[in-house]
């Protein structure tokens, strides 16, 4: 299992550092004249599109999958990316991104307890310890302290991220269905897509969309270079290697080590947008690393697949590559 561990980790900091690109990339393109709900559609939908090939290669004799594994596409689809994403812009309306984002990250806190509901899974002391850590981690990488706007309603719409990113995680580390973890990632955004189209048109968020080039990192870069990068780094590989991570680390890991992703949006705003973190975030980083270190201390070898025997590391079948 430990080489299984240790591929699962790789891809799960891929992911984080993938995903750690959105938030530049997107704020250039919001600064051209971009609506959210445009650059997250243009974005989910690219990924979609990058993936729909090398997904169908890899369902070929497998289509009967779909049949038991559409529930979990659709979930992902609609809660893990459409709704999260649309819930998290629906809360920076009303309360700032620190603060919307923290509520966000809460969704590991709900993916522990749904664990111990769902599968029995008590959190242990040094799991409780670790949640502390990392969530005051996050308290100061988003640098909280200072004064901010609270809204009963942006709240809400922030704990409403919170499920989605929690549903992201637990529908990842599910493979009862057999679908590879590509296949699960290109249903879900295929969906997402729709979903974030239909309520485009409902009117519940403007679409809007620019030509002018974004300005990152000190250069010049063409719209469609900005949405391309988006779409292909921040969505389709970042969710890819995500699902294939949780597959091998299980929810609670997999949510835990995501919380680097923070860590990684600061770095890239530092390389793309000129923004350098404070002291006081870089210490929130380090305790971040912490709680994720003694998330993984805790583990047992059933908190991978609750409930299922664990086969000896010869006779593991590894999930299908991104």
């Amino acid at each position: 299992m430990r080489s299984r561990t240790i591929a699962g980790l790789a891809l799960a900091v891929l992911s984080a550092a993938t995903f750690g690109t959105s938030g530049s990339l997107a704020k250039g393109l919001l600064d051209t004249g971009w609506s959210p709900l445009a650059a997250v559609t243009w974005r989910v939908g690219v990924a979609a599109l990058v993936l729909l090939v090398p997904a169908a290669l890899m369902m070929r004799g497998r289509w009967h999958l779909l049949r038991t594994g559409w529930m979990s596409m659709a979930l992902f689809g609609l809660l893990a990316v459409a709704a999260c994403q649309l819930t998290y812009f629906l809360a920076v309306e009303r309360i700032s991104v620190a603060v919307a984002l923290l509520l966000e990250y809460l969704g590991i806190i709900l993916v522990v307890g749904w664990l111990w509901l769902r599968h029995g899974q008590r959190p242990r002391p040094l799991t409780i310890i670790g949640a502390a850590v990392a969530v005051a981690g996050l308290v100061f990488v988003l640098d909280v302290f200072g004064a901010v706007e609270v809204d009963l309603l942006g709240v809400v719409w922030g704990l409403c991220a919170a499920v989605g990113l929690a549903v992201y995680f637990v529908v990842s580390a599910d493979d009862s269905t057999g679908l590879p973890p590509l296949v699960l990632a290109t249903g879900g955004l295929t969906i997402g897509t729709v979903a974030l189209l239909v309520t485009g048109l409902l009117g519940i968020l403007p679409m809007t969309t620019a030509t002018t080039d974004v300005h990152l990192a000190g250069a010049d870069l063409p719209w469609w270079g900005a949405i391309l990068t988006l779409g292909v780094v921040a969505a389709a590989i970042a969710y890819a290697t995500g699902i294939a991570a949780t597959r091998r680390l299980g929810s609670k890991l997999a949510s835990f080590v995501g919380l680097t992703e923070v860590m990684f949006s600061f770095v890239w705003a530092w390389i793309l947008l000129g923004q350098m973190p404070a002291a006081i975030q870089l210490l929130g980083g380090l305790l971040i690393l912490g709680g994720v270190v003694l998330v993984k201390l805790d583990e047992k070898p059933d908190d991978l697949h609750p409930g299922e025997p664990q086969p000896q590391e010869e006779s593991q079948p590894e999930p299908a590559a991104v």
